[in-house]
């Protein structure tokens, strides 16, 4: 088992001892609101309550709209980037996805606290003016949410009507030839609060930082609420969104960027290995969600929340074809042939999805003696389908033998990745008598599920019980899971602010097959031990988390086992790792901090590919009292060194900056966002399989709002 790093974990508690007010007694604690820096958890949260953060036993960070805006994120992943134990932006420069890790794990994404991504490559990616905040539920969730990773899960919180009337439009210019416009209106339907409605759209024409690669999106997102009366609330909300884009990952190879090339040139970032006119990836999604909540009486509510979505993808991408075996393609004396013309894949993928969800919960609160109880008792179900159809054309007109030219087609498609020169695709008529369609694959989960929070004095315990049944049909073999998943937590709270803790949650995810002998194979497993505290001053708004975790992951594949040997899951991987997260406002100034460690090790012994083991940032926002309407603010992002997932290719770490400055003068806000201010070149990691992916380039946005 790893151990945690001793410099770190004595550095964060030293830092929590150094919180102002910190240890300071009070006879009785004043109540507060939670602070406007957190943002503030809704019933259709991650954690499905809105319950305090400062109550709750587990690991949770918000970026709020403000954060958002503020820290100038351009896409989802630009979100992360500021939270403890995540890696925001793993594959670096992305348009196909938004990648990220929780805790060294891939995570799922959920919006309105509805799974909304399942798969790669066949929907589009959540826009950010969209949305209200991002939410990061660290550590096992299946007691809420059924199947998942044992890293968490993300949840995206969408824009809904409000009463008070509120317009405005956003128009935003800036490098790589990037103009957006935007607007958000919001308010009431005729002079009472019955009716409430909200419209967002946007419309995005962008090129990026890899040459040929366009990000154009367009997104309208209208909702409704109806109040009839003070105890019922619906909510519709409907989103369609279009992107017309390429892709910006080129798996760009070891040598050239990570190490020097043979030939002592350098490949640059910006390089496309794709074909003009060939490659594209566009997608379409269109998504209605509901929304319901009741109040029966002073003790039963009822909330609902469904959504129906249909998405689809249409990619095509060729790129350069270094993974796996030969890195480049070399001459008898060791030189690259032709300076480094090498042959290239072409792929095709008409993908879709279609899910129908929803989540039914119960909810009661009420006391018992002395124990207050709010107790959720729900019932999920969730069908999705995936389709999948196209081909893969790997390394046309490479010879594994000769590593070299074949005799079919030699190196026409080949492309020299220090000079580009694009022009040559294979014969349509190839390339479509290479393509086929796999049988939809459909799954089917019921899951049902009851949690408590019970407060008895300054205690709250949270304890909650789940049970799934999970059936998957991949149109030739058909496999049924089931699995029982619990969570258990405690919080004491002083009353000088100190919140201690400690925690257990268990997650589960399907192993689609069978260990070659017929019998299916068993779901992986996750458990957490999570141990903590928190703090919240009453002397000054600030917010400090520190938190010790332990997750072991298992029924992996045996990393013993011969090839052709039954499948056993004796694999396990575990990650051990220690977290701070603090927020502060001091006069003018609000400051964070983030830091943390993980020792990751897989079930081959390896180092988790891509997670960093150490990580670290910073943001201050500086608002003069008399200077009134003007901000400025910077950040520093430090992502440590990581390895590719056989501990023999290492990412070196980087630090990056950021800064803002903006002036509010009556309805309008103008603001300057510069991300990676010094154009700073990087990897964002480099994998074993033989790849790169270059980090993002400086992105500068000037952005204007008009409120009205």
């Amino acid at each position: 088992m790893p151990k945690t790093h001793p410099s770190l974990l004595a550095f964060a508690i030293s830092a929590l001892s150094a919180a102002p007010g910190a240890f300071a007694q009070e006879s009785s604690a004043p109540a507060i609101e939670e602070l406007h820096i957190t943002g503030q958890l809704s019933r259709y949260s991650a954690l499905k309550s809105d319950t305090p953060i400062m109550e709750t036993a587990r690991s949770v960070s918000i970026e709020s709209e403000l954060d958002i805006i503020e820290k100038g994120a351009l896409a989802l992943d630009d979100t992360f980037t500021y939270s403890s134990g995540v890696t925001g932006k793993t594959f670096g420069y992305a348009t196909r996805g938004d990648w990220l890790k929780v805790r060294g794990l891939n995570v799922p994404l959920y919006q309105d606290s509805l799974q909304s991504l399942f798969g790669n490559y066949n929907n589009t990616r959540p826009d950010v003016y969209t949305l209200e905040q991002v939410e990061i539920l660290k550590g096992p969730a299946s007691v809420l949410y059924g199947q998942g990773s044992p890293g968490g899960i993300v949840n995206i919180v969408s824009k809904l009507p409000k009463a008070d009337s509120a317009h405005e439009i956003v128009a935003e210019l800036g490098n790589f030839d990037r103009k957006q416009l935007a607007f958000d209106s919001t308010g009431r339907i005729g002079d009472s609060d019955e009716w409430l409605y909200r419209v967002v759209g946007v419309h995005r024409d962008s090129d990026t930082q890899v040459d040929f690669v366009e990000d154009n999106t367009t997104v309208i997102a209208p909702s409704i609420t109806w109040r009839p009366d003070t105890d019922t609330d619906l909510t519709l909300l409907v989103n369609h969104t279009e992107t017309e884009s390429d892709t910006g990952a080129q798996f760009l190879p070891l040598y050239g960027t990570l190490y020097p090339a043979p030939n002592g040139e350098e490949i640059e970032n910006s390089t496309y290995t794709g074909e003009p006119g060939y490659n594209r990836y566009n997608t379409e999604t269109t998504s209605v969600t509901f929304l319901a909540n009741h109040h029966f009486n002073s003790i039963w509510s009822l909330e609902v929340t469904s959504r129906y979505s249909d998405a689809q993808a249409d990619y095509q991408q060729a790129w350069t074809s270094f993974i796996g075996g030969d890195r480049y393609v070399y001459n008898d004396d060791g030189s690259l042939y032709n300076d480094g013309l090498v042959p290239r894949t072409f792929y095709r993928n008409d993908a879709s999805s279609e899910q129908l969800a929803i989540d039914t919960r119960l909810r009661a609160q009420f006391s018992t003696g002395a124990l207050y109880h709010e107790v959720l008792v729900g019932a999920q179900y969730q069908d999705v389908t995936l389709g999948d159809a196209g081909y893969y054309a790997f390394a046309l007109g490479y010879d594994s033998e000769s590593r070299g030219p074949d005799n079919n087609f030699g190196d026409a498609y080949w492309l020299n990745v220090f000079n580009p020169v694009y022009g040559n695709v294979p014969p349509a008529d190839y390339l479509n008598s290479l393509y086929s369609t796999s049988p939809d694959t459909t799954t089917e989960d019921l899951g049902l599920y009851v949690n408590d929070q019970i407060s008895i004095g300054n205690w709250r315990v949270t304890a909650g019980l789940r049970v799934d049944d999970t059936e998957t049909n991949t149109g030739t073999a058909r496999q049924q899971d089931d699995a029982v998943s619990s969570a258990l937590g405690v919080l004491y709270q002083f009353d000088n602010g100190l919140a201690p803790y400690a925690s257990y949650a268990e997650s589960f995810e399907p192993v689609i097959g069978d260990d070659g002998r017929g019998n299916t194979l068993d779901p992986q497993e996750g458990e957490q031990v999570e141990v903590g505290v928190k703090y919240q001053s009453y002397d000054i708004p600030a917010m400090v988390t520190l938190a010790y975790f332990d997750i072991t992951q298992s029924n992996l594949s045996d990393p013993t086992s011969l090839a052709g040997d039954y499948q056993q899951q004796r694999g396990e991987a575990s990650v051990e790792g220690v977290e701070l997260e603090a927020l502060v406002t001091l006069g003018d100034l609000d400051l964070e901090f983030n830091a943390s460690h993980l020792d990751t090790e897989s079930a081959e012994g390896y180092h988790l590919a891509s997670v960093p083991e150490n990580q670290a940032s910073t943001w201050v926002t500086w608002r003069p009292a008399g200077f009134q309407g003007f901000k400025v603010g910077g950040g520093l992002r430090y992502m440590g060194e990581s390895w590719g997932g056989q501990d023999e290719i290492r990412t070196p770490s980087y630090t990056l900056g950021d800064l803002m400055i903006g002036y509010q003068a009556g309805q309008w806000d103008f603001t300057l966002n510069a991300r990676n201010v010094a154009d700073k070149a990087f990897q964002a990691t480099c994998l074993s399989r033989g790849d790169c992916f270059p980090g993002e380039a400086r992105n500068v946005v000037g952005r204007v709002r008009y409120q009205f």
